[in-house]
């Protein structure tokens, strides 16, 4: 990203938005977004366990996506932006939206143990890493042990390979 290379014509063809990730498919399709990719994945192998077929269990579902694309990418990930890239986000703002969320995902999580349902779904995965990663923008998860179980949960499940943390806001004084 630092290099620019999500800006090359190579990958704009690719994704026009000039968006990381893009999941290219053996037969060659091109899915930008990281919730596209996980809807394709889960439909193309008809994982109804992680994405539900029936309409009100797709719709929660749904609601979590576009919590990854909005609150938290509004939130925790534009605060690990400020920290990692230098990103001009005001860090007040966006923290302070970042624990909204947060006290919002801690009450829904009182009570179960995933976000939809009763097992794990692609919800699950997508708020997983700007989630897990909020203390490198700042964000201290100290006050949300239903969010954190959350967050062990899904780091228990079977494939899980963690990213890489990078030292920086609390994650760098721990």
């Amino acid at each position: 990203l630092m290099a620019g290379a999500h800006k090359t014509p190579e990958f704009l063809a690719l994704n026009p938005f000039g968006q990381v990730p893009v999941l290219v498919d053996d037969d060659g399709t091109a899915i930008g977004d990281s919730n596209a990719i996980l809807v394709y994945i889960a439909k193309k192998y008809a994982r109804t366990d992680w994405l539900p077929e029936d309409a009100a269990g797709a719709a929660a579902v749904q609601r979590w996506l576009s919590v990854a694309a909005g609150e938290i990418a509004y939130g925790p990930a534009a605060a690990r932006l400020v920290t990692i890239f230098g990103s001009k986000h005001n860090p007040e703002e966006v923290i302070g939206r970042a624990h909204g969320l947060l006290k919002t995902m801690e009450t829904h999580l009182k009570d179960r143990e995933w976000l939809v349902g009763d097992r794990p779904t692609i919800a699950d995965v997508a708020i997983y890493s700007y989630v897990a990663r909020a203390p490198e923008g700042n964000v201290d998860l100290a006050d949300y042990a239903s969010v954190r179980a959350l967050l062990r949960r899904i780091e228990a499940l079977p494939g899980f390979t963690p990213f890489v943390e990078t030292p920086v806001g609390l994650s760098a004084a721990a």
